[in-house]
């Protein structure tokens, strides 16, 4: 396994990956599917607004990926960020996430990045216990607040304050 930044050829295996979770899950509540361009746009956005996006690959071939934006768009938040991260359905509990999780984390650190806001469809237990064993909290639950695939859902929303570089 390599953990490496994103390069441009990388969109359409990050994009296959993220519409496998639009279509067949709740974990994203986005419910169209995207466009290579679309992806591509939200790569460069990330990587001009000088934001980590990371990717992991497997013999050469890209398996996953986590990034970081800013949390909300007002001044003020500017060193509080949320994280994504997402595996290819056949790359998920080989430990992986952690791995590229912590390396997200360590460089957000190095920005000078002070919180790390996590936001779960909930229940997930898998992405709730990969928070928590990183060292993030919970620190609140939005009941009903989405729906799709024909159902309401909530969001849990966890929080990690990284130490200063």
């Amino acid at each position: 396994m390599v953990i490496r930044p994103v390069r441009s050829d990388d969109a359409a295996a990050i994009t296959q990956i993220y519409n496998h979770y639009i279509a067949n899950t709740e974990i994203t509540f986005e419910e169209e599917c995207v466009s290579q361009q679309v992806m591509q746009g939200r790569i460069d956005a990330v990587v001009s607004a000088k934001f980590p996006w990371l990717v992991v690959e497997e013999d050469k071939q890209v398996v996953g990926y986590a990034y970081a934006h800013l949390w909300r768009d007002r001044s003020a938040y500017r060193f509080s960020v949320e994280p994504s991260i997402y595996f290819a359905p056949t790359h998920t509990g080989l430990g992986y996430g952690k791995q590229v999780y912590s390396a997200l984390l360590k460089l957000l650190q190095q920005m000078g990045i002070r919180n790390v806001i996590g936001v779960i469809t909930y229940p997930n237990e898998a992405s709730c216990k990969l928070h928590e064993a990183l060292g993030f909290r919970q620190v609140g639950i939005f009941d009903q607040v989405g729906f799709k695939h024909d159902r309401w859902l909530s969001v849990a929303n966890y929080q990690l304050m990284l130490p200063s570089a």
